[in-house]
C-alpha cells in the first residue's frame, strides 16, 4: 500500500543549524496570519521611526 504525504516530506535546511519545517491545517494558517500580522506592524513602525 502507498503511503500518501501532503506538503513537504522533508523540512528545508537553512544553513547547517536551522531547519523550516511547514506547518499545515488550521495551526499552520492561524500561525501564518500572525505571523504576518506581526510583521506588518514592526515594518510599519520601522519605517516610521527611519522617516
Amino acid at each position: 500500500m502507498e503511503r500518501l504525504t501532503t506538503g513537504y516530506p522533508w523540512p528545508m535546511r537553512i544553513g547547517r543549524n536551522l531547519e523550516v519545517r511547514p506547518l499545515g491545517g488550521a495551526m499552520g494558517c492561524l500561525g501564518m496570519i500572525l505571523f504576518s500580522i506581526v510583521a506588518s506592524v514592526v515594518l510599519t513602525v520601522v519605517l516610521n521611526l527611519l522617516l
